[in-house]
């Protein structure tokens, strides 16, 4: 039986870290190694698995990356985009395979992700959950069976402490569709609408966020012809969906020697 893979959690002490921590504990194919904070972080050097809520694992919380890649095979960054762009070149370094579910990166933190990619294998995706990447697949069909025939609308909503908008899964959402309908997301989002706006530009694809209480996430994309209309949506009820599709990621990730990759490369969806 092959052994574990290692895996590193940056942003452990988080919501989403403890709950990856959690997932990885429950992964017979995976064993938590590392646990990474921001520097001076009050909780470094406690145990992460005390932290987590799961009972102590031996593992502390460190504020170095460098200190938690040398027993790592794999680093789960769900951080921040300043953060993520450190890690991605510690790994780089390191020789450490990444799973990246950080977004807001600019076009710069972009460039130095796939400049990296062209030495370790990386999984970055909008939404590491399986629901939602089911989704992409399915709006990727709608757009190309509408085709410009329909006006074309993407809301999501959060909890009040995202701070992005619209979220990465949104974003995923309209590039699946842009891709299917031959046109440049960049060129053709809009994001809100106030004033006199005008006659809708048909070409368009719209993007409304909302941020309230403790949604954990809920999209929706709607496809408005005349006399009718389809919505496509996806609701997380909690972040386990998520943590578990990054788990899945991460074992994935280790099969491969360098390279982007996203979630449905993962799950087979191209």
């Amino acid at each position: 039986m092959a052994d574990p893979v290692r895996v590193a959690i940056a942003g452990a002490a988080g919501r989403m870290g403890k709950m990856l921590i959690e997932t990885v504990g429950e992964e017979p194919g995976a064993r938590l190694t590392g646990a990474l904070e921001r520097p001076g972080f009050s909780a470094v050097g406690a145990d992460a698995g005390e932290l987590a809520g799961v009972g102590s694992l031996g593992v502390e919380l460190n504020d170095d990356v460098k200190n938690v890649l040398g027993a790592a095979d794999v680093l789960i960054d769900f951080t921040i985009a300043d953060a993520t762009e450190r890690n991605i070149e510690a790994c780089r370094l390191a020789g450490t395979r990444m799973v990246i579910g950080t977004t807001g990166l600019s076009p710069e933190q972009d460039e130095k992700l796939r400049a990296a990619a062209a030495e370790i294998a990386i999984v970055k995706a909008h939404n590491f959950s399986v629901g939602v990447n089911v989704t992409f697949k399915l709006l990727e069909v709608a757009a190309g069976i509408f085709g410009d025939g329909v006006d074309i609308e993407i809301t999501e909503a959060h909890h009040r402490h995202k701070v992005d908008a619209p979220s990465g899964t949104a974003v995923g959402m309209g590039a699946a569709i842009a891709t299917a309908l031959g046109r440049d997301l960049a060129e053709v989002a809009v994001y809100g609408r106030e004033g006199h706006t005008g006659a809708r530009d048909g070409a368009t694809i719209g993007f409304h966020s909302v941020r309230a209480g403790d949604i954990v996430g809920e999209h929706t994309a709607m496809f408005a012809g005349p006399g009718e209309r389809v919505q496509i949506s996806h609701v997380a009820h909690s972040r386990s969906n998520f943590a578990q599709g990054a788990v899945r990621a991460a074992l994935w990730v280790m099969e491969q020697a360098s390279g982007l990759h996203d979630m449905r490369d993962v799950l087979g969806l191209k």
